[in-house]
């Protein structure tokens, strides 16, 4: 849902940054400041002055906004009844005026194509942002608090000397924070879409979201209502986009005139207005730290989540009721502004990484324009992967049964539970054991502890139960607990797992991961200290370029064009051991900084020579060696490439080399792209956060029209439905749930109540099919209520 960003479409309460020239106000030993300036007058900062001074009526609290009490630039505000809750418990006459106003509505409507899908269930509340501040003007001056309009604040360095208190909510534009950015040390991305706050004079009956493909490319409105007869409208699109449809060259009255025609449809034919509307770029707001002595930053001062999940004037409402908290909660102010900073920013990191895939999803909308219909509303829904699967069905099963029979679902039959097709291997659901490293061998054969492992999780429901990295050669392994195929013994070891897959788990696949660790080998067990040169008996290292993997790791050889060659026939030997080991599928690794994956990269790949430079050389090496492997690989059997999409590190490999890099192993016959990220510079610096690496595999599925494996913190099976439903992925790869519960997929059917081909329990553990009995745990209800005089005993 959207909420106004008025900071951020607008300078607001904002100055210009001024250097700090001292250090802020040590803060008090008391956490219950008596004197406290509020920057900046939108609804965190009121809200801010409004709770401080109904806790403690003593208190001087005064607030300082530049414009004048009307003045406001953005239009609705939509609250969730989570932000309400709180508003109800800290201030109820805030809430019961906020109530008054509300408009509310459950629908999602979503036009695309001249079709429209309407989602429901989903409980939005909403109201002028100009009714809002003026609830919260009327609460502040009940209270006492010193609202001074048209009013610059003072520098905040001179602010925190008179003050016990400096709360900074001015904005996205804040200078507050500019004035100690080497004490907050700000980070400020700016992102790919131009928008636009507009109004219309009538009121949506669902929350819209309308698709226009215009010659000049896609634009997308937001609507919703705000009052019975006022509508939010944001006009969005590319940069590109914008400019090609002349927006840059249009001022107010003309963009807010195109932009209704545009849009003539959803309007009605009636015409938007504006409010000092400007075209902007939405920028996310990160601070390293939230406090300075005795000045705190609020709002979008310190953080911003992009209005498509509506997000602003609710975090900053919930920065107040979490700041106010902690200064009643604290004994000192010291502690009280660390204990908010705690509280709140594990709170904003989640909400930004919902926003950041919810902006991406929008700023990347053309990508997904052929999905059928319903799937393409399903994928809108689901963008921030905040609202799921199994969220929506409760929402709105009707909606979500339909975009499942047109995807394909047998009635009853979630998402993850229908089979797939690679090759001559039809997978019986959409569950893959991801490889994982055990190095649990000797010698490089598997033993016992393969058997079980790779056994259990093949009893376990998933579709494909992949190996570990699989090393080519000895100075190919990473470490001497490695598993290889580069022995007779060792094939026949792995012939005894697959035949034990195959008897054991009739349906089950069982895949290998071919791969030589590079750069990146002769280190120590993981437990003994991952990545780590072992103590003694290391084994000469060879690479692409002569670069350690970090300082104190061993230098590899830069390989020759002979030594190439070898390596190249390696892999072909192992090949045609997998084969005759029984293997399902073959898996070649080109991901995490190993060999192949050195050559892919900028960062590791220094060549000058044919194997060196674009990224045309530097895929010139791994498709020899993909070539060399197909060759041998029984042609009706798939095979698949693990690659890393990015390197999270600055001049690795980008988004769009991921995409070419897919698109060539798919030329050369690969079936599938397992779609990971990272480690293959020691200095990267991902993005975590649930099921982050699913964007790269969702943009190279639509992008290089190649099936993908999604991996990377994909922990539910709410979570493989939802992303196999909206077409991010094909198959889902999970490894610490299977490390957790061997049995995760049967489980998974089990708890949504599936009992078809898609989750086939072996017959010994058919009897655990359904979840065992616990003890009882209610306590007996009273049947009858005797009235009667008390007696005490």
């Amino acid at each position: 849902m959207l909420s106004s960003q008025g900071s951020t479409a607008h300078p607001g309460a904002r100055g210009t940054a001024r250097p700090a020239t001292t250090t802020p106000h040590s803060p008090a030993k008391t956490s219950h400041p008596l004197r406290a300036a509020i920057i900046g007058g939108g609804p965190g900062g009121l809200y801010t002055a409004a709770l401080l001074k109904r806790l403690a009526p003593d208190r001087e609290i005064t607030v300082y906004e530049r414009n004048a009490p009307d003045d406001t630039f953005g239009f609705g505000v939509v609250l969730s009844d989570e932000t309400l809750g709180g508003i109800e418990h800290a201030d109820p006459v805030v809430h019961e005026a906020l109530k008054a106003h509300f408009v509310r509505w459950d629908d999602i409507d979503i036009v695309h194509r001249n079709t429209r899908h309407t989602s429901g269930g989903h409980r939005f509340a909403a109201l002028g942002r100009r009714r809002l501040l003026g609830i919260l003007h009327d609460r502040c001056r009940d209270l006492g608090v010193d609202l001074r309009f048209r009013t610059e604040a003072p520098p905040p360095d001179r602010l925190a000397r008179t003050h016990d208190l400096v709360v900074a909510a001015d904005g996205v534009h804040s200078a507050t924070r500019e004035a100690y950015r080497d004490v907050f040390r700000p980070r400020l991305t700016p992102h790919r879409c131009r928008y636009i706050w507009l109004a219309a004079d009538f009121a949506f009956d669902a929350f819209r979201f309308e698709i226009a493909e215009t010659e000049h490319g896609v634009m997308q409105l937001h609507g919703y209502p705000y009052s019975p007869d006022a509508s939010t409208v944001i006009v969005e699109m590319r940069e590109e986009v914008w400019r090609a449809a002349g927006f840059d060259e249009l001022d107010e009255t003309e963009s807010t005139a195109r932009c209704a025609k545009i849009f003539t449809e959803a309007l009605g034919g009636r015409p938007l207005r504006s409010n000092k509307s400007a075209w902007t770029t939405f920028r996310t707001v990160v601070n390293e730290r939230w406090s300075h002595g005795n000045v705190v930053l609020l709002g979008d001062a310190a953080h911003t989540a992009h209005f498509s999940i509506g997000s602003g004037t609710k975090l900053a409402v919930e920065d107040a009721l979490a700041l106010a908290a902690c200064l009643e909660e604290q004994p000192t102010l010291p502690q009280a502004l660390a204990a908010y900073e705690e509280e709140r920013r594990p709170v904003v990191a989640s909400t930004q990484r919902a926003a950041k895939a919810s902006l991406e999803w929008f700023e990347d909308l053309a990508r997904y324009l052929g999905q059928p219909p319903r799937q393409f509303a399903f994928n809108l829904l689901t963008r921030s992967r905040r609202v799921t699967h199994e969220n929506l069905r409760l929402r709105d099963a009707g909606f979500t049964d339909s975009v499942e029979r047109e995807f394909g679902c047998p009635p009853g039959t979630p998402p993850m539970f229908t089979p797939f097709r690679l090759r001559g291997l039809t997978l019986r659901n959409r569950v893959v054991v991801s490889a994982m490293d055990m190095y649990s061998a000797t010698d490089g054969v598997p033993g016992d502890f393969h058997l079980v492992h790779l056994g259990a999780r093949a009893l376990g429901g998933a579709a494909l139960v992949m190996t570990e990295m699989v090393c080519v050669s000895p100075e190919g392994r990473i470490t001497p607990g490695c598993a290889g195929l580069y022995t007779g013994r060792q094939g026949e070891a792995w012939r005894r797992i697959t035949d034990f897959v195959h008897a054991g788990a009739p349906g089950t696949a069982i895949g290998v991961q071919l791969g030589h660790s590079g750069r990146k080998g002769s280190t120590r067990l993981m437990w003994e200290g991952m990545d780590e040169p072992l103590p003694d008996g290391n084994w000469p290292l060879v690479a692409p370029s002569p670069l350690p993997y970090r300082p104190g790791s061993q230098v590899p050889r830069e390989l020759s064009r002979a030594q190439l060659t070898d390596v190249r026939q390696q892999f072909r030997a192992a090949a045609e051991r997998a084969g005759q080991a029984g293997f399902d599928l073959l898996e070649l690794h080109c991901a995490h900084g190993y060999l192949l994956s050195g050559f892919l990269s900028p960062l590791t790949n220094h060549r000058t020579d044919a194997y060196g430079g674009s990224l045309e050389k530097r895929l010139r090496f791994p498709l020899e060696v993909f070539d060399a492997v197909r060759e041998v690989w029984p042609d009706e059997r798939p095979m698949t490439v693990r690659i890393s999409a990015t390197d999270w590190a600055e001049g690795g490999t980008s988004g769009e080399e991921a995409v070419e890099t897919a698109r060539a192993f798919a030329a050369h016959g690969a079936d599938a792209i397992d779609v990971s990220t990272g480690q293959v510079v020691a200095g990267e610096r991902p993005e975590f956060g649930r099921s982050y690496q699913t964007p790269y595999a969702d943009r190279i599925r639509h992008e290089a029209g190649v099936p993908v494996i999604a991996v990377g913190a994909i922990s539910s099976w709410d979570d493989v439905n939802s992303l196999i439903l909206a077409g991010r992925t094909d198959l889902c790869a999970l490894a610490r749930p299977h490390l957790y519960d061997p049995h995760w997929t049967l489980h998974a059917a089990a708890e949504q109540g599936y009992d078809g081909p898609g989750a086939v329990w072996p017959a010994p553990y058919r009897a655990g099919s359904r979840p065992p009995r616990t003890g009882r745990t209610d306590a007996p209800k009273p049947r009858l209520t005797l009235h009667g005089p008390r007696q005490d005993v």
